[in-house]
């Protein structure tokens, strides 16, 4: 029989190690970092302050370039910009522009031609719970509001990958709550690949299909667990957040954070 091969990853490491500071006292962030993440997966990084979460999104982005080992983006070296749209724990939008100024940008900036830009920015907006928003001045809107004009933003070019650094930390916990939703049920919907960094086992359980636990001194992941939780449309979320199941898994995340 002829051999299958296994399908190409949406994200590969293989023994990626990061270095900051000179070359007489470098700082290991990451050390040996082996990660693959299958197209339409959503995995989320947690893990203490300082053990290379955010670093680890920096390379899959093509901001920050591995000292050791290689980093592969459906089959090919990351570039900044190119594949994968990016949300920040802050919005960073520019205050000059309208919600549909800063959505055009990103648009022209991916070559979407002018005269089609108002219908995308219409769906863009639709997507995230906007709709009819595109004239109002992102200082107007609240911080979950300017958040999911940020996640528009990022869906712009309609990425296969999703790269996500603590983009809820900063808001209060009902419009955390309502976002987390949102995202799980957009990317499903989407079929869109996520990496998301959080410090919230509750929000890591909720989110992600796998979650990795990364331990620091130098980061590296030290345990990857499967969440076998509904991901379907239907799901009850907030009877989802109340079950056994969710409190049994959020458990044992707690106890591998602590240990690891």
């Amino acid at each position: 029989m002829p051999r299958t091969e296994a399908p190409r990853a949406a994200v590969e490491l293989s023994g990626v190690s990061v270095r900051y500071g000179s070359a007489k006292q470098p700082v290991t962030v990451l050390d040996g970092v082996d990660l693959r993440v299958r197209a339409g997966e959503f995995v989320v990084l947690v893990g203490p302050s300082g053990c290379g979460k955010t670093t680890l999104l920096r390379v899959v982005a093509g901001f920050a370039l591995p000292a050791a080992g290689r980093a592969l983006v459906r089959g090919a070296a990351p570039r900044p910009g190119r594949g994968a749209g990016v949300v920040f724990q802050q919005p960073r939008l520019f205050p000059w522009r309208t919600v549909g100024g800063n959505l055009g940008f990103a648009l022209a900036r991916h070559g979407v031609p002018r005269a089609q830009r108002p219908a995308r920015i219409a769906e863009l907006l639709e997507r995230v719970g906007l709709s009819g928003m595109a004239g109002r001045r992102t200082w107007e809107l609240s911080g979950g509001q300017q958040q999911r004009v940020a996640l528009a933003r990022a869906l712009a070019a309609e990425p296969e990958l999703l790269l996500m650094d603590e983009p809820f930390a900063a808001l209060d916990a009902l419009t955390r709550e309502r976002l987390q939703e949102e995202v799980r049920a957009l990317a499903g919907r989407l079929g869109t690949t996520v990496l998301f960094v959080t410090h919230s086992v509750e929000e890591a359980v909720l989110l992600g299909s796998r979650v990795l636990v990364m331990a620091a001194g130098p980061g590296r992941v030290v345990e990857d667990l499967p969440v076998p939780l509904p991901r379907d449309a239907a799901t009850d979320v907030p009877a989802l957040r109340a079950s056994p199941e969710f409190a049994r898994l959020s458990g044992h995340l707690t106890r591998a954070l602590r240990t690891g």
